[in-house]
């Protein structure tokens, strides 16, 4: 797995350009209010939903938030914080948002519509620029009311108030960097809808889905107590603890502090402090649980958001049967602490990898694929674009994001904006055995199952009571498949494109391919994997 990073002193200088040009709004040379980066000029607000706006003060300071004809006062709490409703806004022309305390703040060019959050690892982060096409790409990318921003912090185990950056329109300067997935996605979503678009890019190359989830949902459970115990005995070594002890005080003690006073007395750009310079080693990467929901989820929490798009699952997928429990835990863990309801969640099944084989093998990539399948059963408003067809055996980060996109849209459109578009792709219900005969039937088929690139079907394995499963014959009569082997007169179970790259090729006539799936429940090799 590649992970991208970039160093902390790297990092620091672009919160002094970056988040200068986004925070520093207005044009008192003192003052006493001011805004996270979330809340800066360009910027995109959820249509129909009340919108939380926060910021920091003196405290005990009256801040009044003005936008769209209403008003709003608060007064700021004994920690200078303070938080208004605004109520729900339609999609209009922009608008300038006034924040006055005893300065006066504005931030303009403000669209209203549906605003996504785009997190994950790698496959996630991966940018327009090297994705296939990424010259024509990035030359038509010329969409000014699709707006991005991309959240860059290090892991913490304290929550972080703040982030690098600000919000651009999409051109092609603007593009080149962001994340191709969530462009894609972006886009599909604008030229269907009309509406402005949102993208908050919120991923980390390489990170698990542990580091994504708020520490304390961890202790006393048995399920993640060997992991824990392994993380206990890394922030335990000095060389480890010491380093980041300082870095964690310096980071909130001083810097963010700093930080802060210096946005409300309206510092000048080349005045602004530095972050402390980010330790090497586990403690501030992208694995330590609760580093990334403390370091990139809570900097945005809880900004108002349509849903969340998510591609991860490689970095776990040694610890498959633990993912069951793991990737649903996330998402409800970021539910509760949004206060915003079920917003929807989509991701990305993992994609065709490594080495294809030449006889049906165990494998934790089709473990994880199943954990991930399984998570729709666990959680409403979730769903699952399936790309089992267009991974690279020999890179795990497959070029082709555009069909990544659109198939996540899909689920949005389909699930959230009431479109008549195809979304889910075909998913095993039952299975059913006449003499030597498997027969399985399929939900979510359309207007029927079909092969592609050739006319037998391929990736069927069938095994009896030895649970020794062979290479099995398959044929799709109409929404039912027959599958049976030679040698195998008394089947009890039918796996489906069940290995780490599997050969198959089973779609919906829609074009949606059919989910990887086994029929049995025999243990798989990361069952006892912590």
């Amino acid at each position: 797995m590649q992970t991208i990073r970039c160093s902390w002193i790297h990092c620091a200088k672009t919160w002094v350009v970056v988040l200068a040009s986004s925070l520093f709004l207005s044009n008192a040379a003192q003052a006493n209010v001011a805004l996270p980066t979330i809340f800066s000029d360009h910027m995109v607000l959820q249509r129909n939903m009340t919108l939380p706006v926060w910021g920091w003060a003196d405290a005990g300071e009256e801040v009044t938030v003005s936008i769209s004809g209403q008003t709003h006062s608060t007064t700021a709490d004994e920690n200078g914080k303070w938080m208004v409703k605004l109520e729900p806004l339609q999609v209009g022309a922009p608008l300038t948002m006034t924040v006055q305390g005893k300065n006066r703040i504005q931030v303009s060019d403000i669209l209203v519509g549906e605003v996504w959050i785009c997190s994950g690892q790698s496959n996630m982060q991966w940018s327009v620029n090297a994705t296939w096409n990424s010259d024509l790409t990035i030359a038509s990318a010329d969409f000014p009311k699709i707006r991005i921003t991309t959240v860059n912090t290090p892991g913490v185990q304290k929550p972080l108030e703040d982030y690098q950056g600000r919000w651009d329109e999409i051109t092609p300067e603007t593009v080149a960097d962001f994340s191709a997935v969530g462009y894609f996605f972006g886009k599909e979503l604008y030229q269907r809808l009309d509406v402005p678009i949102g993208l908050i890019d919120n991923a980390w190359g390489g990170s698990s889905c542990e580091a994504w989830v708020r520490r304390d949902h961890f202790a006393d459970n048995e399920l993640y107590k060997p992991l824990m115990e392994r993380w206990a005995e890394t922030e335990a070594k000095p060389e480890n603890a010491e380093p980041y002890a300082k870095f964690e005080a310096d980071l909130f003690d001083t810097w963010q502090a700093e930080w802060i006073a210096a946005k409300k007395n309206g510092t000048d750009v080349r005045d602004l402090p530095n972050p402390p310079a980010w330790p090497r080693g586990p403690m501030v990467n992208q694995h330590r649980p609760g580093n990334l929901y403390n370091g990139r989820i809570k900097p945005i929490m809880p900004f108002a958001v349509k849903g969340v798009i998510w591609y991860q699952g490689e970095s776990n997928a040694g610890r498959a049967y633990q993912y069951r429990e793991l990737f649903p835990l996330m998402i409800q863990n970021w539910r509760e602490d949004w206060g915003q309801g079920n917003f929807s969640f989509y991701w990305v099944q993992l994609a065709d990898f490594m080495d294809e084989q030449p006889d049906p093998v165990q494998s934790s990539w089709a473990e994880l694929r199943e954990a991930q399948t399984m998570t729709m059963d666990k959680l409403p408003h979730t769903g699952e674009a399936v790309i089992i067809d267009i991974g690279e055996a020999s890179d795990i980060h497959p070029r082709n994001k555009e069909e990544v996109g659109r198939r996540l849209a899909r689920w949005a459109m389909a699930q959230d904006y009431s479109l008549d578009v195809a979304h889910q792709s075909p998913r095993y219900r039952e299975m059913s055995v006449e003499g030597n005969k498997a027969i399985l039937k399929f939900d979510h088929i359309g207007t029927g199952l079909r092969t592609v690139d050739a006319k037998t079907a391929q990736g069927f394995a069938i095994a009896g009571e030895d649970q020794n499963f062979v290479w099995a014959t398959a044929e799709v009569k109409g929404d039912t498949i027959e599958v049976s082997a030679e040698g195998v007169t008394a089947p009890v179970a039918v796996r489906y494109a069940w290995a780490d790259n599997p050969v198959c090729n089973i779609y919906s006539q829609q074009g949606l391919p059919l989910t990887p799936f086994r029929t049995d429940d025999w243990a798989g090799v990361t069952a006892d994997a912590r």
